[in-house]
């Protein structure tokens, strides 16, 4: 069964700059609706993502096995399939309208807890471009039915 649910995306990307050795840090947080269903011990959430100045969107789906393996793959405006395993790295090929790029997911660390109203999701990962290191990141998902998230935002 798909349930409607709010998905909130927080993520921090630490970037160093090689000139001067300055960190820069970009926070960002994405609250949106998304569907949600459980099918043979996986979560999956499904939610359009919307990027300012081009038209369409991107259709993204989560899956979440077990406590050690989160998938997220895009369609449409961007083509990725990126693969975050505890204490593992892993390559993809993400496709932009810009042309294509290497990814490099280097996860050290992931925390998933999952209860009858919240399914929270915690990555810490290192994160190459065509082989060189970029930036070190950290991704925060709550997952939580809308009729709860409606209680807890009023």
């Amino acid at each position: 069964m798909t349930q409607e649910v709010l998905l909130t995306i927080s993520g921090l990307h630490q970037m160093e700059f090689m000139e001067n050795g300055d960190e820069e840090n970009e926070p960002i947080e994405v609250i949106t609706p998304a569907s949600y269903y459980l099918k043979n011990d996986r979560h999956y959430v499904i939610y359009d993502e919307v990027v300012e100045g081009l038209p369409g969107v991107i259709k993204n789906k989560v899956k979440i096995t077990g406590d050690d393996t989160l998938e997220i793959m895009k369609s449409g405006l961007t083509n990725a399939h990126m693969v975050f395993e505890k204490n593992k790295s892993n390559l993809t090929y993400y496709d932009t309208p810009y042309g294509q790029i290497q990814v490099g997911i280097h996860t050290r660390d992931m925390d998933v807890n999952v209860t009858e109203d919240l399914i929270q999701v915690e990555v810490e990962y290192g994160l190459d471009i065509n082989h060189e290191a970029m930036a070190d990141c950290r991704i925060s998902m709550n997952i939580r039915p809308k009729q709860a998230a409606d209680r807890v935002l009023k």
